[in-house]
C-alpha cells in the first residue's frame, strides 16, 4: 500500500480528484475533511447554476468519481484508500443541495452524513464490502447520502410540521 503524498496528488488528474483536491491527504480524518472541503466549495458551485443544471453537474461529477476513485485506488493498491475523498465530497453536495438553508441545517447534515458513512448501515456495509472499485466505493458512500436525506427529511417533518 501506497502511502499518498503532494507527488501523488499531482502525479495524474484522476489522484487530485479521488483526493479531493488534496483535502483526502489530511493525516486526522481525511473523510471528515473531504467532507468538509465539499461544504466550503458547495456554495461557490452552485452558485454558478441553477438546481436542475447542478443535479445534471453532480451525475457527470459521480459517473467521473467512478473512473478516478477507481484509477486512484488501484494506484495506491486500496481501492477505498483512506485519502480517497471524492466518495464523499460528491455525495454531501447531494444532500447539501436538498437541505433546507441555514446553517443548522447544514450542520445537521454534516454530522448525519459523516455517521452513516463511517458506520455503513446496510446496504451499505454490503457495497463496502463485496464491491471493491470505483463503483462501490462511490455507491456506499450514496447510501449515507440517501440516509442523511431521509433523516432531515424526518426532522423537518417533526420541526415544520
Amino acid at each position: 500500500m501506497q502511502k499518498p503524498g503532494l507527488r501523488f496528488l499531482f502525479a495524474h488528474p484522476a489522484h487530485f480528484i479521488a483526493l479531493g483536491f488534496g483535502s483526502g491527504l489530511s493525516p486526522v480524518a481525511p473523510g471528515t475533511a473531504g467532507t468538509l472541503a465539499a461544504w466550503l466549495l458547495f456554495p461557490l458551485l452552485h452558485r454558478n447554476f441553477s438546481d436542475a443544471g447542478f443535479l445534471a453537474f453532480l451525475l457527470a461529477a459521480y459517473v467521473l468519481g467512478i473512473f478516478a476513485v477507481g484509477r486512484a485506488g488501484r494506484a495506491l493498491g486500496v481501492p477505498d484508500h483512506k485519502a480517497i475523498v471524492w466518495d464523499e465530497i460528491v455525495p454531501f453536495w447531494l444532500v447539501l443541495l436538498m437541505t433546507p438553508p441555514g446553517l443548522l441545517w447544514q450542520l445537521a447534515a454534516f454530522i448525519w452524513f459523516r455517521f452513516f458513512d463511517i458506520t455503513k448501515p446496510q446496504p451499505a456495509r454490503w457495497i463496502d464490502a463485496h464491491l471493491k472499485h470505483g463503483f462501490g466505493v462511490m455507491l456506499d458512500d450514496l447510501v449515507a447520502a440517501g440516509y442523511t436525506l431521509l433523516v432531515l427529511a424526518l426532522f423537518m417533518v417533526i420541526f415544520n410540521g
